[in-house]
């Protein structure tokens, strides 16, 4: 599978962005969504992850929980991110990343770590000022 992520771009503190990360090559529906980022000098971390096709089933990193919804658009194959009440801390280069699980049998927050994920896309800045 294939990823491109965008949306990025400058924002003031508590504003809002959505990202979009539209995924091609394969069909989604045995696979898991995730949304990372990695600001200077700093590990990538999970932000939100989702399973295509259980859009109940997500997880969101605690940083950012109540501020940010992960979403899927089936008909175009595309994870959004939309971003609201962002922090100067939320600046970082964000990046998508897909993962083929058959079975889910762990619970989601597993999946805002980013090691298992094999394919991703290119990333796209977020930059807040404060």
């Amino acid at each position: 599978v294939q990823l491109q992520a965008s949306g990025g771009g400058l924002v003031q503190a508590g504003g809002s962005l959505r990202l979009s990360c539209v995924a091609s090559g394969d069909s989604l529906d045995t696979y898991h969504i995730g949304w990372f980022r990695q600001a200077p000098g700093k590990e990538r971390e999970g932000v939100a992850c989702v399973r295509i096709g259980s859009a109940d089933r997500t997880a969101y990193a605690d940083s950012v929980k109540g501020r940010f919804t992960i979403s899927v658009d089936d008909v175009t194959n595309t994870v959004h991110l939309q971003m609201s009440s962002l922090k100067p801390e939320d600046t970082a280069v964000y990046f998508c990343a897909a993962i083929k699980v058959r079975i889910n049998i762990v619970p989601m927050s597993v999946y805002l770590d980013p090691s298992p994920y094999p394919s991703w896309g290119q990333g796209t800045l977020v930059t807040v000022s404060s």
